[in-house]
């Protein structure tokens, strides 16, 4: 255990992973939610996939919401990309930082990019290359274990992310894909990476909360969250949604830890986030409101 770090990143997935299960939204309103997120102080936001939006229709037109962005000051533009071409597609809309993903699970690999975890891993090597002195943050999806092949040792999934970077990558974040993590094996994975990794928590088990606490009591400083507590695989079913960005937040508030993140106006931007996908978002905070809240009446 070290002391809690004074400030975290929070790179918020909001408008990528936790749109792309939902039904399709308009350029004009995925735009809006970028731009009332970084009106909330966000300042690290992954905001499109380059994806074939045959198979994520949900992410259609990537390079529209890049253009038609006004670009602040500070502000990280991050977007994911499956592959070289996708890269191309993102590189051109002058994104700030690449996102890739490469699963631990080879199960999870073949139903998500029908490809092996090796080819995978050679696929992100060229994305590397491709970007040049663009960062590439590689995601280690499934590294808490597989709802196909269940557990995956720690030692494969940090060897895994070593590899990674010896390929390339800027930095690699390890993805608790489907909600198997506990704060135990936080613990056991960080125990061989470091803390100076990121975490992409989901909430399929009601853990996604704690697991970040355990990780912040290890030292971490970077999570992936999505406003509204949104998201979930569609290539693992039963998968939940992220861990909610206002529920991480309040936490971090309550616990003296900096983010630049306005809480009050990121629930506000929340409950918008409901109306746009058409039903109530999983955020505890998001629906319960911040501890300030007063009962009226």
């Amino acid at each position: 255990m070290t002391a809690l770090p004074s400030r975290v990143d929070v790179r918020e997935v909001g408008p990528r992973d936790g749109l792309q299960a939902e039904a399709p939204t308009d350029v004009v309103t995925r735009v809006a939610l970028v731009e009332s997120l970084l009106d909330a102080g966000v300042t690290h936001i992954e905001v499109a996939a380059f994806v074939s939006p045959r198979a994520v229709p949900a992410m259609a037109g990537a390079a529209d919401v890049l253009g038609a962005l006004s670009r602040r000051p500070g502000v990280v533009y991050a977007a994911l990309v499956p592959n070289l071409k996708g890269a191309e597609l993102a590189l051109a809309a002058k994104v700030d930082e690449l996102t890739v993903t490469v699963s631990a699970s080879e199960a999870y690999s073949a139903r998500n990019v029908r490809m092996s975890v090796e080819e995978s891993v050679v696929a992100a090597a060229g994305i590397c290359a491709l970007a040049g002195a663009v960062p590439v943050d590689v995601i280690v999806s499934c590294a808490f274990g597989s709802p196909y092949e269940g557990d995956i040792a720690p030692d494969e999934v940090a060897a895994l992310g070593r590899r990674l970077v010896d390929q390339g990558a800027t930095q690699v974040t390890y993805a608790d894909t489907t909600g198997m993590a506990t704060p135990r094996r936080i613990d056991a994975l960080i125990d061989r990476t470091g803390d100076a990794v990121g975490l992409h928590l989901h909430d399929t088990r009601g853990t996604a909360l704690v697991n970040a606490y355990a990780a912040l009591l290890r030292g971490v400083r970077r999570f992936d969250t999505a406003v509204g507590g949104l998201g979930g695989s569609p290539f693992a079913a039963g998968a939940a949604g992220n861990l909610g960005t206002e529920d991480l937040v309040h936490l971090l508030d309550d616990l003296g830890i900096e983010t630049g993140i306005d809480l009050e106006r990121l629930v506000a931007v929340s409950r918008q986030v409901a109306a746009v996908v058409d039903h109530e978002v999983p955020s505890r905070v998001a629906s319960a409101g911040p501890r300030s809240t007063r009962a009226v009446g």
